[in-house]
């Protein structure tokens, strides 16, 4: 694996992290501390996440998205954002870092509305929110592939993600299990259509600007076309690529697990820059695939400040407060 495209990230390897029981697993989750502490970001390789399916959740990633718009939309997304499953069309959403104001979120969504589409995806057994499908009929497998994926992706944070961020928190390794026992996760389909490079550089279009994630934390899946910038945790304001590489997942701290750690780990501003243009067509930018896995809290859960995360040096700066309502907030600003 290339040294040089992992540099501005950190790299945290999770082949020796068995059962979070072994001297290896403590160093693993030490060394993941660290990078949630310090960047907010990693690249996290051998997670056990077989290459083989996420390669097949972008294959029907792209069936979906290629499917007419008349069946794409028997899935419609809620007009409520805190109903975030199935279908949004092109510049439904509108990302938009802790604004809430109803007017000033409607001047953000006609000056440059996000130049994408999305299919959302959560937990067959959500105590809140149901899932939206087209029929099967439409796109036979689609349905079944996406739930097993989405189990894929529960397992990992569970088995390893979770204990380890524990482990390197000096928690006991299942400390956020309970917290996270229902698995009330978000699986999202992403892809930025080709467009006129023209409409980028003057700014009538955008892709996602800068922002911080809700929840937990998320695991990020790339296509090659990249794209991913990630703010300096040393020059803030100066965005450095997080490129795909083969077999590694991106991984971010969300505002929610920042504010449970009372600061003390990092949600960090990213964004997705304008694509770049499609090779012997100067005038037309490449279409992206990209599939986000969102991670968080039991939404009935009341969080206050983690234990070692404040003391007589470092009150609590927060309040305590329920997991829902903080994420259902921040979505609904983005609808």
């Amino acid at each position: 694996m290339p040294g040089a495209l992992l540099s501005a990230l950190p790299t945290i390897d999770f082949a020796n992290f068995g059962d979070g029981t072994s001297e290896e697993a403590r160093e693993i989750g030490q060394k993941f501390f660290a990078a949630c502490r310090d960047v907010g970001f990693a690249y996290l390789i051998n997670t056990g996440i077989p290459q083989d399916n996420v390669d097949e959740m972008f294959v029907w990633s792209a069936k979906f998205f290629r499917l007419p718009m008349q069946t794409k939309m028997k899935a419609p997304h809620p007009p409520e954002g805190s109903k975030h499953r199935g279908y949004s069309g092109i510049g439904v959403e509108q990302v938009s870092q802790m604004v809430f104001d109803p007017t000033e979120l409607a001047a953000i969504r006609a000056k440059s509305p996000d130049f994408k589409e999305s299919f959302d995806i959560g937990s067959p057994t959500s105590p809140s929110v149901e899932n939206i499908w087209i029929p099967d009929e439409d796109l036979p497998g689609f349905k079944a592939y996406c739930m097993q994926f989405f189990e894929i992706c529960k397992a990992f944070e569970m088995n390893k993600l979770l204990p380890a961020l524990a482990i390197g928190l000096g928690l006991e390794r299942d400390f956020f299990a309970e917290y996270h026992s229902l698995g009330d996760n978000q699986l999202r389909l992403l892809h930025y259509p080709e467009a006129e490079a023209e409409v980028f550089e003057s700014g009538k279009k955008g892709r996602i600007g800068a922002h911080t994630d809700f929840s937990t934390g998320t695991l990020l899946f790339q296509d090659d076309c990249g794209g991913l910038e990630v703010e300096s945790p040393h020059q803030p304001g100066v965005f450095i690529p997080a490129p795909p590489v083969p077999g590694a997942i991106v991984f971010n701290i969300g505002d929610f697990l920042m504010r449970w750690s009372n600061d003390t780990l990092k949600s960090t501003l990213h964004r997705v820059r304008a694509p770049p243009r499609k090779e012997g067509d100067s005038g037309m930018t490449r279409e992206r695939f990209s599939i986000p896995y969102f991670m968080s809290a039991n939404k009935e859960m009341i969080i206050d400040c983690l234990p070692g995360c404040y003391g007589p040096d470092k009150p609590k700066k927060y309040e305590p407060i329920n997991a829902g309502e903080y994420v259902n907030m921040r979505l609904n600003a983005t609808y």
